[in-house]
């Protein structure tokens, strides 16, 4: 690919999971992509995983840290120039099946803090970025969840920041229309990645049951990504809703 028309994304939570599929997906398809998360030793391995012939750059950087996220945009500044892309995908359950009253401050703050905080700090300097660069305009894709919709049991954390994710990408979308700045939102249902191994051998239900549920491969949530970063800025998909086919979300409750 002519490295003067080479699309530039970021991918934070890039270390595993679904932020690593979509990075793959992104380099595969002649992407330039910095990949960012808490620990280096993960990225070093989506960044081998791409090959040779990827143009992977790692940062390390806590989405929650301000320090950390003008770091990471500051080194895609200097080594690309540009930004097209953002998918803030890095995100955290929590401490799983703690009810409401046993949740301490602690660990909803450290929630809050990736999964809502994380977000707004890398949204707002890629806004930054893709608003004063030249052709001016880009694209913010934010990881929901299917929990943006409808709650799982002892839950509220997450729940409450997938939530206001929804929020956040629709104040971008409407901020951003000056500037040809895109956003649009991925809610994801039950990808197979080391955070929904519950899934498959059994996960609270909301009448009180354990129940196994069906998983669907990363991949075909990255090929969704890629679909809606490829997309003219003159087109966007707002929100999407990608899960397997048989989870018990239709219905739920």
């Amino acid at each position: 690919m002519d490295e003067s028309t080479k699309k530039i994304a970021v991918v934070t939570g890039a270390g595993s999971g679904i932020g690593r599929s979509v990075a793959l997906t992104l380099a595969a398809a002649g992407w330039a992509v910095a990949v960012a998360g808490r620990r280096t030793e993960p990225l070093e391995e989506t960044a081998a995983a791409a090959g040779q012939d990827a143009d992977v750059l790692c940062v390390q950087a806590d989405v929650g840290a301000p320090d950390d996220v003008t770091a990471l945009f500051e080194s895609v500044r200097e080594r690309y120039g540009r930004l097209d892309l953002l998918f803030n995908n890095a995100g955290t359950f929590g401490p799983g099946g703690v009810p409401l009253e046993d949740l301490t401050y602690e660990a909803w703050r450290s929630v809050v803090d990736v999964n809502l905080t994380g977000a707004f700090l890398c949204a707002q300097a890629a806004f930054r970025q893709m608003k004063r660069q030249d052709p001016q305009g880009g694209r913010i894709i934010n990881n929901g969840s299917i929990s943006a919709h409808v709650p799982r049991p002892n839950s509220i954390a997450y729940t409450a920041t997938k939530h206001a994710m929804t929020g956040l990408t629709k104040s971008l979308s409407l901020d951003g229309r000056p500037y040809r700045i895109a956003c649009g939102q991925i809610d994801i249902g039950n990808a197979a990645t080391e955070m929904t191994e519950r899934m498959q051998t059994g996960i609270l239900q909301a009448n009180g049951q354990l129940a196994v549920e069906p998983v669907m491969d990363a991949a075909d949530v990255a090929r969704t990504v890629l679909h809606m970063a490829e997309l003219p800025l003159e087109a966007n998909v707002q929100f999407a809703t990608v899960m397997a086919t048989s989870m018990p979300y239709i219905g739920r409750g």
